[in-house]
């Protein structure tokens, strides 16, 4: 018995202190959303990237010029297939009857399954363009969707934001970084 202890009690130091070591920076990793949103972007204040130029059959396709329109607008980049989307959608719908210009970039998703999921849900983007294999989407920086920019009147991106339109970052962040570039291009 003896002999075993002393075999686990060197293993179990060593598995104290490494896990001293590694407890802080996991710590800071799986903290709060909030935190993971503050990755600078440095796409701030530069001019919004290529578009692609393919869209879904019967909307408005987005071009580069909706983007330098004079007025602020989101560029919402979704899926048909992603859960997070579907939980924002209705905040998306509201924005756009609220006023607010609501683009989408469609991305790795296939144009019946973006179509269907619009009609049965309601569509709340004034122009689309799609991105099947997603390339564009590494122009933009985006990884997975949801990710949504807001982008002011010139076309330059004002602000990033990733993850679903929900919850209190959306609140905290969001909102405001929308309503300040709508007071900005009003003045």
């Amino acid at each position: 018995m003896s002999g075993r202890l002393l075999f686990f009690v060197p293993l179990a130091v060593i598995a104290l202190f490494l896990g001293a070591i590694a407890l802080p920076k996991l710590l800071q990793l799986a903290g709060s959303p909030e935190s993971n949103q503050e990755l600078p972007s440095t796409f701030i204040g530069r001019p919004a990237p290529v578009l692609p130029e393919t869209g879904l059959a019967g909307i408005p396709l987005l071009k580069p010029e909706d983007l330098r329109s004079g007025q602020v607008t989101v560029v919402n980049f979704w899926a048909s297939w992603c859960p997070p989307c579907r939980a924002e959608h209705p905040v998306l719908k509201q924005m756009a009857a609220d006023g607010v210009r609501v683009a989408g970039l469609n991305m790795m998703d296939r144009d019946d399954d973006a179509l269907k999921y619009l009609t049965e849900e309601g569509n709340p983007f004034f122009a689309i363009a799609t991105d099947p294999k997603g390339r564009n989407r590494v122009e933009w920086g985006v990884t997975n969707p949801p990710e949504t920019f807001i982008i002011g009147g010139d076309g330059t991106i004002l602000f990033k934001f990733i993850g679903p339109l929900v919850g209190t970052d959306y609140e905290r962040r969001f909102k405001p970084a929308l309503a300040e570039a709508l007071a900005q291009t009003q003045r």
